[in-house]
């Protein structure tokens, strides 16, 4: 009878690992989905580089002791029992159409890795470069409209926006100045030839692009095929280039967002997703403020106050909210006590996200924290949660397999999932 029982045990486990094979090669076959645009046709990622402060924006902790809820006041938005930061009284009136998630927690307390997590989804990895969600997106989807699909302004951020182990084809165009400069002009974009000219030089760069792609298959190769197709798509669309054309905007709407920095940039990734695009990324600001961070809230947030709430009416009135996603992220969170130098340093535990538009549901908070912002209390949201969300808004399903160097198959976002409560 005990070696009747020990056959079976060994029968039922050699047959279990042949069903779980069976399973994971199944699995790996369903990982091949084919991308099909979501409710949001583009994104407006908006990232504030240097770790912005949850206490100071997002999620005022009013009845903390004042070393940790700082010297600031919260205000009432448009959303009863909703309340931000003093300083973003503009935003606090578009509340009805944002989602304040609270509970954002990471473990990267390093400026470089939280930065590579939350532009790629991943922790950062020393043998493997993942590509930003720009590129994904890119890769995906393609170019709309002769417009680049995916567009940094005015310039990539950091080595994260990249694309990672996917080929150079999806790189981030960028400006290369800042829309908020005097005789702004983004670089290379217009050429002074005809059109007899600009079509010689295209059947000539065609017949040397064949040529060099015959002889040398590379991925350099191809890329630079792809880059030189697509500015000569971009180039040679009037419509196109006349969306990085700041100047066409009326007056009174280059003042409504702000002439400045904050202003410029989210009017500009307003006119860039309004023409086509499908993944604007825009910096503002440094808050890294490991010192007098109240001063630093005042001088950095009104203007950002103003443009991201000017953004937001915007693409409400143009019809466009419903069918563009807009993010706001830093990389981390500050520290729940104030330090000795009036400011607070990193922390990686707590941080805040504003999701808006491309079927976000409106007039709401997701995930909250403790009374001094020490840890998250109540549905926490990694970054994989958070970047798999924004993917499905796309039509992108974070499962699917792209090819890593190697013919390694390695998933979009690992270990993420809708954050179906926040969908509307």
């Amino acid at each position: 009878m005990f070696n009747h029982i020990h056959i079976g045990r060994r029968a039922f486990l050699q047959t279990s690992l042949f069903a779980a094979a069976g399973s994971q090669f199944a699995l790996g076959e369903q990982k091949y989905y084919e991308s099909i645009e979501g409710q949001a046709k583009s994104t407006i990622f908006i990232y504030l580089p240097g770790g912005i402060s949850a206490q100071e924006s997002f999620d005022p902790k009013t009845v903390a002791p004042l070393e940790y809820r700082g010297s600031m006041s919260a205000i009432n938005t448009n959303v009863a029992g909703i309340q931000i930061n003093e300083r973003f009284s503009k935003t606090a009136q578009v509340m009805d159409k944002l989602t304040i998630i609270r509970s954002m927690t990471h473990g990267e307390a390093a400026h470089e890795r939280g930065t590579n997590s939350v532009f790629t989804g991943y922790k950062p990895s020393p043998a493997l470069s993942y590509p930003s969600i720009g590129s994904v997106v890119s890769h995906e989807f393609g170019s709309r409209n002769n417009v680049p699909a995916y567009i940094c302004v005015p310039e990539r951020p950091n080595e994260f926006a990249g694309t990672g182990y996917l080929s150079n084809a999806y790189a981030p165009f960028a400006l290369g100045s800042d829309p908020a400069s005097d005789n702004f002009k983004v670089r290379d974009l217009s050429i002074n030839i005809t059109d007899e000219h600009f079509t010689r030089r295209r059947n000539l760069l065609d017949i040397v692009n064949k040529n060099m792609t015959e002889r040398v298959n590379s991925d350099a190769v191809k890329a630079m095929n792809t880059f030189y197709d697509k500015a000569y798509d971009l180039v040679g669309s009037q419509k196109a280039q006349d969306a990085f054309d700041i100047e066409k905007e009326k007056p009174e709407v280059r003042d409504r967002y702000g002439r400045n920095q904050a202003g410029a940039r989210m009017l500009m990734s307003r006119r860039l997703v309004e023409a086509g695009a499908r993944f604007v990324t825009m910096t503002y600001g440094g808050w890294d403020m490991h010192q007098d961070i109240f001063s630093g809230i005042n001088s950095q947030v009104p203007p950002f106050d103003q443009a991201f709430a000017a953004l937001i009416q915007d693409l409400t009135e143009r019809g466009l909210l419903d069918s563009t996603l807009v993010c706001v992220i830093s990389e981390f969170g500050r520290t729940p006590k104030v330090n000795k130098d009036a400011g607070r340093d990193h922390w990686p535990k707590v941080f805040s996200s504003i999701l808006a538009g491309g079927g976000i549901k409106g007039g709401m908070t997701y995930g909250t924290t403790d009374a001094t912002g020490t840890e998250p209390e109540d549905n926490p949201v990694t970054v994989p949660h958070w970047a798999t969300t924004i993917y499905h808004q796309m039509g992108i399903n974070a499962d699917k397999e792209l090819m890593a160097p190697g013919d390694r198959p390695i998933e979009i976002v690992d270990f993420g999932e809708v954050i179906q409560d926040i969908i509307a």
